[in-house]
């Protein structure tokens, strides 16, 4: 049986946790579920963030009994944060990507304790696309697969300059290949990890960043090749997987939360949200930290893995 109490804490309390946290009161209400949520800043605000009970701004005043902490605050910080944090909480979720590209041999050493959750954030696994074809598409019917995520970096964060976000700077973690983890995620939750992948990364366009804007690979299955476009740089959004199998050519339109099955004709519409797939994917954690019996989704050396497959490493 679930728990019917939940302590939460988030530290950083960014775009990302606010939405985590609309959609954690969202859940706790449908469920049943008494959820208190307490934040973390490292600067004290006059005004509380919607959602949240209480803010704390030193680290010795944080109490030690809270079922869950989101660590939610900048790439670079997630590694120094789970260690500072790590006696305050029993189980963790931790925003993609796990940590910066710099922190991954340091990442790889931290001893996690083996009573701990340790959850990195994969909300398109439970997109409602990706789901069907997890569910209705056998993966060795596949013979070749072509994913994309193109987007125009300036028009991500609506009221906030480009220039000034974490993505434009690869110091602070940004960049597409790092920035849309979330392609190789999906993928290899769909088809298992390549035997072999090349890559491209750099930077093409005239945006005011220093981090790439384009990633491209090619990665070779024993029974399937793949190839995956990442831009910044798309002045129309593109995100979409096509799948060319034995039976059919199938475009998973992610983007637009529908299926079209080209030899067909027919055409399945999801009429979905960013707020469903992202509450199936907290309401998975709940479930998760309440009863270990469940199998784990994604844990922490996985979230490491995909990270190096990002810059091309196997």
């Amino acid at each position: 049986m679930g728990k019917k109490k939940l302590k939460i804490l988030f530290i950083g309390v960014g775009s990302i946790a606010k939405r985590h946290i609309h959609n954690l009161h969202t859940i706790a209400k449908k469920r049943g579920l008494s959820i208190t949520i307490d934040a973390f800043r490292r600067m004290s605000s006059t005004v509380l963030a919607d959602g949240v009970q209480k803010e704390y701004t030193e680290l010795l005043s944080v109490p030690c009994d809270y079922d869950a902490i989101f660590i939610t605050n900048p790439t670079e910080k997630h590694l120094e944060t789970l260690k500072q944090f790590h006696d305050k909480g029993k189980n963790f979720f931790i925003e993609k990507p796990v940590v910066s590209l710099t922190q991954v041999e340091a990442a790889k050493k931290f001893k996690l304790r083996p009573d701990c959750i340790y959850y990195i954030a994969c909300p398109l696994r439970y997109n409602a696309v990706i789901q069907y074809i997890k569910d209705h598409i056998p993966a060795n019917e596949v013979i070749s697969v072509r994913s994309i995520s193109s987007s125009y970096l300036p028009d991500w964060r609506k009221g906030q300059d480009y220039r000034q976000t974490y993505s434009a700077h690869k110091d602070l973690g940004g960049g597409v290949s790092i920035d849309l983890i979330h392609e190789w995620d999906y993928l290899t939750y769909l088809f298992g990890w390549p035997e072999k992948v090349k890559s491209m990364i750099g930077k093409k366009s005239n945006l005011e960043i220093d981090s790439d804007d384009y990633a491209v690979y090619i990665a070779e299955y024993s029974d399937k090749i793949m190839e995956l476009h990442l831009d910044y740089f798309g002045k129309k959004t593109i995100r979409a997987i096509e799948l060319f199998t034995t039976k059919d050519t199938i475009i998973g339109d992610i983007a637009n939360n529908k299926i079209l099955f080209l030899t067909s004709g027919k055409t399945i519409d999801f009429h979905e949200e960013r707020d469903n797939f992202q509450q199936r994917e907290l309401d998975y954690f709940i479930d998760r930290i309440s009863n270990p019996e469940i199998s784990e989704a994604n844990h922490y050396s996985h979230g490491i893995k995909v990270l190096e497959l990002t810059q091309g490493r196997i």
